[in-house]
């Protein structure tokens, strides 16, 4: 079985591998669960004078702008929490792009937090990256999850019913 990784995967195995298992099988969370909700809420309602959400293949970009001679990417999040999952969800989106040839910046924003961070491809994140591809394809060709492990992330996850009930 082959299953694209995307963006929301590469988010959900730096914060819980049966997560990254359950979405690579399009298995959704609770879609009315008050996070969610909240994110959906910051993403539709931040940045207006300068989204422009693009989708490619396996890429959901948040914002997409040109400043001067470059062209900046954004990913735009609740709360700075899970900021490592966010790096690397836009280090995937700065690969993805390179791969076809497209050089851009990245930049982290936490609208609620007033919180921006630049970030740009260098050679140790490519190798981050292509190790990381290497652990989430042995996850995804397993045919059960990986089993459910409490950790800091289940008290607010959309999935803790499915885990834990």
């Amino acid at each position: 079985m082959v299953i694209q990784i995307t963006g929301t995967i590469v988010q959900s195995y730096y914060i819980c591998h049966r997560q990254c298992w359950l979405m690579s099988r399009q298995i959704v969370p609770d879609q009315d669960h008050p996070f969610i909700e909240i994110g959906r809420l910051i993403d539709s309602e931040s940045y207006d004078k300068d989204r422009k959400k693009i989708e490619l293949e396996d890429m959901v970009i948040d914002l997409i702008k040109s400043e001067k001679d470059s062209i900046l990417i954004g990913e735009i999040k609740k709360s700075s929490r899970a900021e490592e999952s966010a790096k690397i969800q836009l280090a995937f989106y700065l690969y993805r792009l390179k791969e076809i040839g497209i050089s851009v910046r990245g930049i982290l924003l936490f609208p609620k937090e007033r919180k921006r961070i630049p970030l740009e491809l260098d050679d140790d994140l490519e190798r981050k990256i292509n190790e990381m591809f290497k652990d989430i394809e042995k996850i995804l060709q397993s045919p059960i999850p990986p089993s459910a492990q409490k950790i800091k992330y289940c008290t607010n996850c959309a999935y803790r019913e499915f885990c834990w009930s």
